[in-house]
């Protein structure tokens, strides 16, 4: 029997995947497997990312998973810690990472650090890689900047 956390994962691996991310075990790490690959517990200098975001071999955020029931709100400042922690060797589209994500696999926050003040938002899905493409090239998820396509709902 799996524990709480193996479960959010397994949730969170199904919800990454349903988004276009390959998910790749960092043993198995193959950075153009996919235009978006997401590596489970990647190491960083601050510690263990649940998964790293890379997006054209390049990262460009961090989900910090944590089992269902637990309050995400707390989790933001962890999760902003990863995004400071990259490995120099590890290619990157800037630093801090512009992106992150707190998920229990039933809820998910997301957050723009590039946003004048940053804060964590509810998201009904995890963007698609096209979409992170996108917005770490241009204007990304900013307050008053008009509204964004839906994360990975259909069209």
């Amino acid at each position: 029997m799996s524990t709480p956390e193996q479960q959010a994962r397994e949730q969170i691996d199904r919800q990454l995947t349903a988004c276009g991310w390959v998910v790749q075990d960092r043993a198995a790490l193959n950075l153009y497997a996919s235009r978006g690959v997401a590596v489970r517990e990647f190491p960083l200098e601050t510690g263990y990312a649940d998964y790293l975001l890379f997006v054209d071999g390049r990262a460009v955020g961090v989900v910090e998973a944590k089992k269902a029931g637990t309050t995400l709100s707390g989790v933001a400042e962890q999760a902003a810690r990863y995004t400071t922690g990259l490995p120099e060797n590890i290619p990157h589209v800037t630093l801090p990472l512009p992106f992150q994500y707190e998920s229990t696999g039933l809820e998910t926050y997301f957050r723009d650090n590039r946003d004048p003040h940053p804060r964590s938002r509810r998201v009904f899905a995890f963007h698609r890689p096209e979409t992170l493409a996108e917005w770490a090239v241009g204007a990304g998820w900013v307050v008053g900047a008009g509204l964004r396509p839906a994360p990975c709902a259909s069209s």
